[in-house]
């Protein structure tokens, strides 16, 4: 039987680091990440082997059933991080810093960045832009703190962007985005993600910067993916852009089976005298 490592998987037994994505960048090993909100669904997560966990502020969306991401405060951001963090073993944990803590006040970005490290014990923050959050993100890793960075669509300014569309298709802001991301990069970010911006564009950053690069609707040149959760495994329906592949129709399971529970209650046929005392 053979004992050869299989050099495109990353140590299942490691815990994953900053460091690990750098070398899987350099390796061409693709990062998979996902959104996760509470303990069950990342320990499940955890379990199968993703690399990242992100307690993304889409939580608003999926979880309170907000319109945007903007709603969710950073208590509440605290507790869904102190749910997953609990949950995973093995998986880098990074955390959105919610909308207001972080822009225009780099002393309120440090201490926003300061409480999910110790409140949540998670791995990093991300902060959504480029040049206008530079002094916050400075500031934050100047702690010690790892920072994702977040250029493209960035869904806390939607009312400034009007809009949900590709980003960054017009040679101005594409220059604009790869100026944005050597800024992040020189910063000290460990990784950038790149949401709904043209393939082309999301494939120049991967090859110009030295940080990895994680795409969600960016193509398929970008160092890693990364999706929610919820919108992965059908949990919700709703949503449906082009980037957004379903490997599973979850709400039809469980629809099926609460309609099944609810008919054997009815019928009396829940509890048999074996679930019984």
């Amino acid at each position: 039987m053979s004992t050869q490592v299989n050099p495109a998987v990353p140590d299942a037994a490691k815990r994953v680091t900053t460091l690990t994505l750098s070398e899987m960048k350099e390796r061409g090993i693709p990062i998979a990440m996902l959104t996760a909100y509470d303990y069950t669904s990342a320990r499940l997560l955890d379990s199968a082997g993703v690399d990242v966990v992100l307690v993304g502020d889409s939580a608003s969306n999926v979880m309170a059933g907000h319109e945007t991401t903007l709603p969710i405060t950073l208590d509440q951001m605290i507790y869904h991080a102190q749910c997953v963090v609990r949950g995973v073993e093995r998986a880098l944990v990074i955390v959105d810093l919610p909308f207001g803590s972080y822009q225009g006040n780099s002393k309120k970005a440090l201490a926003s960045a300061i409480r999910f490290m110790k409140e949540a014990g998670v791995h990093g923050v991300k902060a959504e832009g480029g040049q206008v959050i530079k002094s916050a993100v400075k500031r934050i890793l100047d702690a010690g703190i790892p920072v994702m960075g977040h250029l493209g669509l960035t869904p806390q300014s939607i009312y400034r962007f009007g809009t949900y569309q590709v980003r960054a298709k017009d040679e101005v802001e594409a220059k604009r985005l790869l100026a944005d991301a050597a800024l992040l990069e020189e910063a000290g970010c460990f990784s950038l993600v790149l949401e709904k911006i043209p393939a082309e564009l999301a494939a120049d950053v991967s090859s110009s910067i030295k940080i990895p690069t994680i795409g969600i609707g960016a193509g398929l040149e970008c160092d890693g993916q990364v999706l929610v959760t919820h919108d992965l495994l059908g949990l919700t329906t709703d949503f449906n852009p082009r980037f957004v592949r379903r490997y599973a129709r979850l709400d039809e399971v469980i629809k099926e089976s609460v309609a099944r529970y609810i008919k054997d209650v009815r019928n009396r046929k829940f509890p048999t005298e074996d679930e019984s005392y």
